[in-house]
């Protein structure tokens, strides 16, 4: 990790109309992967439209490297299912985080419009807020009949 540019914190915020992979429901949760790092959210059990609000903390060394996200169904006899994925990049945000300098609170330092590169599923917007850029954003499941994963990007500096 001589490269380390900072760690990326991804808030996991919730699920919205997840795909049934049980009876009646599934039971959630999120992983996260750039590179050779894999991180996962816990196990929310029988939920649609789970709420993790869940902190996923990746060091970064090159931004170019895109985000995965996958969510699955927790099975305890069988293996897991699927339950649909997504990609983004982070090279946006990355820049905006390198090039800011002090701005007023709320203020939109980028817009980044869905596209067929990236799975957003409305407009995200790279925002400084309380002296911290984010990104807030709604991520639409690929390879599924339904779903969508809200998260917040944060960066955090190291020090110097």
């Amino acid at each position: 990790m001589d490269n380390l540019l900072g760690l990326l914190r991804i808030r996991i915020k919730r699920g919205i109309d997840l795909a049934i992979r049980d009876f009646k429901s599934s039971d959630p949760y999120v992983v996260v992967t750039m590179g050779d790092q894999t991180l996962k959210t816990r196990i929310i059990d029988k939920e649609l439209n789970p709420v993790w609000e869940e902190d996923l903390t990746l060091p970064v060394e090159n931004p170019e490297l895109p985000i995965k996200l996958m969510v699955f169904d927790h099975d305890i006899f069988t293996k897991d299912d699927e339950m649909g994925d997504a990609q983004f990049s982070i090279k946006p945000f990355y820049n905006v985080v390198k090039s800011i300098d002090t701005v007023p609170n709320g203020t939109v330092l980028k817009t980044i419009k869905p596209d067929r590169n990236n799975c957003l599923s409305e407009e995200s917007c790279v925002t400084f807020k309380d002296g911290k850029v984010v990104q807030g954003m709604t991520l639409r499941l690929q390879n599924v009949e339904c779903g969508e994963v809200e998260l917040e990007l944060h960066w955090i500096e190291l020090p110097k």
